[in-house]
């Protein structure tokens, strides 16, 4: 499954109100909860919680890509969000993170969580990528930069 296909508009916010590590993942979890995509977000948002407790998803370079798998998932999503100012979220590289990518799967999934995080980071690597999704105004080019 490539990543624009787990994307939706209404997942996606570039201009996070979040401030802390905490807030963006309740944000993120909101948005998918909206958009349909949980059949129980308490579950959702621990299993991401705990996750983040064995190491953090702040893998430095202005990302991070915290994600669960969970039974409350109904079906597999990202939902993006963006800061300008930078959020700290114990990055690996002690910066902020200013791109944030949510990853919900369902528990029934095998390893789709690894292969949407691989796909990911790969992408992500390419500094010209997280500059487009800096710069991004639209949900067409977040899209675009994926394509």
């Amino acid at each position: 499954m490539k990543i624009q296909e787990l994307m939706q508009e209404n997942c996606i916010t570039l201009k996070l109100t979040a401030s802390s590590k905490q807030t963006v993942i309740k944000e993120l979890v909101d948005m998918l909860d909206k958009a349909g995509k949980l059949s129980d977000r308490p579950a959702f948002e621990q299993a991401v919680f705990d996750r983040e407790k064995e190491s953090t998803t702040g893998i430095g370079m202005d990302v991070a890509i915290p994600h669960g798998k969970s039974a409350g998932v109904k079906e597999p999503a990202i939902a993006f969000g963006k800061s300008v100012e930078g959020i700290d979220f114990e990055s690996l590289d002690g910066k902020p993170a200013k791109l944030f990518f949510l990853i919900a799967v369902p528990e029934s999934s095998s390893n789709l969580h690894l292969e949407v995080l691989k796909q990911l980071s790969r992408s992500l690597m390419h500094k010209e990528i997280r500059e487009k999704l800096l710069n991004a105004d639209s949900f067409a080019a977040i899209i675009e930069t994926f394509e």
